[in-house]
């Protein structure tokens, strides 16, 4: 039977089953002397602590204190689904014996003769120098030598009866991330903090590499989820025999951090990008409580490639991928809003009277400003249309001309209080803030002040104007709370090692919007026809259980502006009642022709219909009790129910049982596999193992 290096003598399979990778060793009894004539009493035997110990007259006597590294705490959904955890991992090791009067090519020859046979076992075994060999033997024998990658539970248990003498599973801590490439730009990745040491062994070494996070709320969250280490004594005799193993503290595994992120839907929206084109991102935001619920950016990238590191040719791939999956499309990246920004400015001239309801403006085919010809985006005439009719129609000369009359002082200003121009706050690394231009900026870069012709292309969402989808859904969930706009959470809670709450972010407001209610019911109506009425350019994301609004959207984009385009569609759910926006980005490859309508709305629908009975549940109104009315009217026959108005509140006891919602688990809940045994305060032994 294999035996674990100065961890245990324990199996692997018997190690898994205890969940403890350390036997503490046997109390040594100490006897008295005894004299020739006279039995000695003797002394009950005393228990020997490794920090008793002390070097003795021979070089290989040791007392050796080592660093237990603690598990990674999780990163989880808003019901408590990982996204990331930690698990226990395996290496193989070289366990140097004493050995007596050797020489340095005996020692090689030793560890070469093992390393050849686990080539044959293991494919990921690293390569030592003759002299890393015998420098090990020299300084660190008492210690094992890593010599392959880390392998899972069920290749650990398949090799564990092949492994020669000399050769031993060392259990490590690995991070683990169960759904891959999901949220990858959002949860980042963890690294090693530091290679393990070599020459002489020092006080309080890790047993392995330990690590931080590198990217995203592993890295931003780093403190949190790094626990506490333990510690663990050894102690060797004169003739380098192991006295006693003894932990002296173990391990406390790091907090845990809740997104607020919707695993379900974040994946259902991953799997809609995928479906519908090889580059954009997905955003949908809690209108109410500006959570955000889904977050997604295609292409993305594997987080558990990372684990325990990855290569440097690896990493160049993805760096010079033209996909750029390494760069997070929903919140990283700066878009023309194109037609998506167009009810910010129907609303800023509905807020200051430059348009009614019903007032109406001829929209030809084009329109002259200046020296410059302004098309519609159809290049046929609208006629006398009202300002619904426009956003339904997405007509550009409307625009053009309203922008103008209403100036970009105006709506260029609301578009700031909606959050264009500035980051989210939210804790993400790399977030863009965008653009929004003003005279100062126009000033410095363009060396003019914003002339009409510029109105006219930032009225319909195009020139100077940058935001991200993030933004945009941002800007959405405030046009559908109507007052204010909401400020953004992604962390619902920060707990630690015991579950306790340390964190728990309440719904804020951002900006007040200071815009008049009416106008803003005109502009959702407006909103709704984009979808739900004739010549609407949005019909491809209608559902069939609720109504959506929204505002597609066609930029040109990039260096190559006129053969590159973005298709956007941008809006909310329900019309009545707001309670979720959204935002979807298309972007489209040099030279392809895109819409919004046609390759942004119909991956909307897509996703609204994957979770057509977790958004019924939510949108659904009160219901109202039906009650039982005590007596008869004279005969018989029993009074007739009688519908009467409950207190919401009240209903729990007379409806029917509905299933709970969902909880966050605590940490001990769901905590990993352990490769050693962590703090009794913490973990409770009898909870099963995920």
């Amino acid at each position: 039977m294999v035996k674990s290096a100065f961890f245990c003598q324990f199996p692997v399979a018997a190690l898994l089953a205890v969940g403890s990778l350390c036997a503490q060793s046997p109390a040594v009894p100490v006897l008295a002397k005894a004299k020739p004539s006279v039995p000695a009493p003797v002394d009950p035997p005393v228990a020997k602590s490794a920090a008793d110990g002390a070097i003795m007259a021979r070089k290989d006597a040791r007392t050796i204190t080592l660093k237990i590294p603690a598990p990674r705490g999780f990163i989880v959904d808003r019901d408590g689904q990982p996204f990331a955890q930690s698990k226990v991992a395996y290496q193989v090791s070289l366990q140097y014996p004493q050995f007596e009067n050797v020489d340095r090519n005996f020692v090689i020859n030793w560890a070469r003769t093992r390393l050849d046979t686990l080539q044959v076992l293991v494919k990921s075994v690293t390569y030592k120098t003759d002299d890393e060999l015998y420098d090990h033997y020299r300084h660190r024998r008492w210690l094992p030598l890593l010599i392959s990658g880390q392998i899972g539970e069920k290749e650990a248990r398949a090799l564990e009866t092949k492994l020669t003498s000399g050769l031993v599973l060392t259990p490590l801590y690995r991070r683990y991330y169960p759904e891959g490439d999901i949220a990858s730009h959002i949860i980042g990745y963890s690294g090693s903090v530091g290679k393990l040491p070599t020459g002489p062994i020092n006080f309080n070494e890790p047993l392995w590499e330990e690590s931080e996070g590198r990217s995203g709320l592993e890295k931003i969250y780093n403190e949190q989820l790094t626990g506490e280490p333990g510690m663990k004594k050894l102690l060797f005799d004169e003739n380098g025999n192991k006295l006693l193993e003894e932990q002296v503290k173990r391990p406390r595994p790091g907090g845990t951090v809740v997104t607020t992120l919707n695993r379900d839907w974040q994946r259902l929206a991953e799997k809609t990008l995928r479906k519908g084109c090889r580059r954009g991102a997905f955003v949908v935001i809690d209108v109410i409580t500006g959570e955000v619920l889904v977050m997604a950016s295609r292409p993305g990238f594997d987080l558990n490639s990372f684990i325990p590191g990855i290569s440097d040719d690896d990493f160049k791939k993805l760096e010079s991928d033209p996909t750029t999956p390494l760069y997070g499309r929903a919140f990283q990246s700066c878009y023309p809003p194109a037609s998506s920004f167009k009810p910010i400015v129907a609303l800023a001239a509905l807020n200051n009277g430059t348009v009614t309801e019903e007032s109406t403006i001829d929209c030809p085919a084009a329109i002259t400003i200046g020296r410059t010809v302004f098309n519609n985006w159809s290049k046929v005439p609208e006629g006398s249309i009202n300002v619904k009719r426009a956003i339904a129609r997405s007509c550009n000369t409307w625009f053009y001309q309203v922008g103008i009359k209403v100036g970009p002082t105006a709506f260029l200003s609301l578009a700031r209080r909606l959050g264009f121009g500035s980051r989210t706050g939210l804790p993400l690394v790399g977030e863009t803030a965008g653009l929004v231009p003003n005279d100062e900026w126009m000033m410095a870069h363009e060396k003019r002040r914003i002339l009409d012709g510029d109105t006219a292309n930032l009225s319909i969402g195009q020139g100077t104007l940058l935001a991200s989808p993030l933004q945009v859904a941002q800007a959405m969930a405030g046009i559908a709370n109507g007052g204010a706009l909401p400020k953004l959470q992604l962390i619902r809670q920060l707990q630690d090692t015991r579950g306790r709450v340390t964190l728990a972010p309440m719904p804020e407001r951002r900006n007040w919007l200071g815009v008049d209610t009416t106008a803003m019911d005109i502009v959702r109506q407006g909103m709704a026809d984009v979808v739900n009425s004739g010549g609407g350019t949005g019909h491809a994301a209608s559902l069939s259980f609720t109504t959506l609004c929204g505002k597609t959207g066609t930029a040109q984009w990039g260096p190559k502006a006129k053969s590159q385009r973005l298709a956007w569609f941008a809006g909310f759910l329900p019309l009545d009642n707001p309670r979720y926006s959204f935002a979807v980005l298309y972007e489209g490859r040099p030279g392809e022709t895109v819409s919004g309508g046609r390759m942004a709305a119909p991956m909307v629908k897509s996703f609204f219909e994957g979770i057509k009975n977790d958004i019924k549940e939510t949108i659904a109104p009160p219901k109202r009790a039906v009650m039982v009315v005590e007596g008869t009217t004279g005969g018989e026959s029993e009074a007739p129910l009688k519908a009467l108005p409950v207190d919401p509140n009240e209903l729990e006891k007379e409806d029917a049982p509905k299933e709970a919602a969902p909880e966050v688990r605590k940490p001990e809940e769901r905590r990993p596999a352990r490769a050693l045994p962590v703090d009794d305060d913490v973990i409770d032994e009898n909870l099963e193992e995920p």
